[in-house]
């Protein structure tokens, strides 16, 4: 069995998309997979509205920032010709058209074929983002993780 790992650095719709494609194109050929979620790339995980209870202490900054990030993958812009948003919904319409699937289902297709998933403790400390913001069913770590499963891994990607 090959390893695959990705660091999801990226929260655009489009970087999401294909990070998603290709760790479930890799699972799907028996590939052990693992992803790393950083910086923007945490909002993919994010769940939609306000999570009931977290006990954080944040600060200013960090309460702007997680007001200001997307509260899960399908609010993120696109990379190019966004246009204030539509350009993400114009790109919903075609994929629909061609039945692709949504970054929504491509995170629970992931989820169904046993792909790691690991949030950046680091980065969730800078930006101000609680546990209890993010999906159910993923792994919490910083670097170290991620290096040792990267130094196991026959590709390596950055999205």
């Amino acid at each position: 069995m090959s390893k695959k790992t990705i660091i999801v650095f990226s929260g655009e719709y489009d970087r999401l998309m294909a990070a998603f494609i290709i760790a479930n194109g890799a699972a799907a050929m028996d590939d052990e997979v693992t992803m790393f979620f950083t910086f923007w790339g945490l909002s993919a995980l994010r769940k939609d509205g306000k999570p009931a209870a977290v006990e954080k202490k944040t600060s200013t900054l960090q309460k702007m920032f997680g007001g200001m990030l997307p509260k899960n993958a399908e609010k993120m812009p696109l990379s190019k010709f966004n246009f204030a948003g539509a350009g993400r919904g114009m790109m919903k319409k075609v994929m629909k058209d061609e039945n692709v699937m949504t970054v929504a289902e491509l995170i629970e297709t992931a989820q169904e074929q046993g792909i790691k998933m690991i949030a950046c403790t680091m980065s969730m400390d800078v930006l101000g983002i609680a546990k209890e913001e993010l999906i159910d069913g993923i792994e919490y770590a910083g670097v170290a993780t991620y290096l040792g499963e990267a130094d196991e891994s026959n590709v390596n990607l950055f999205i």
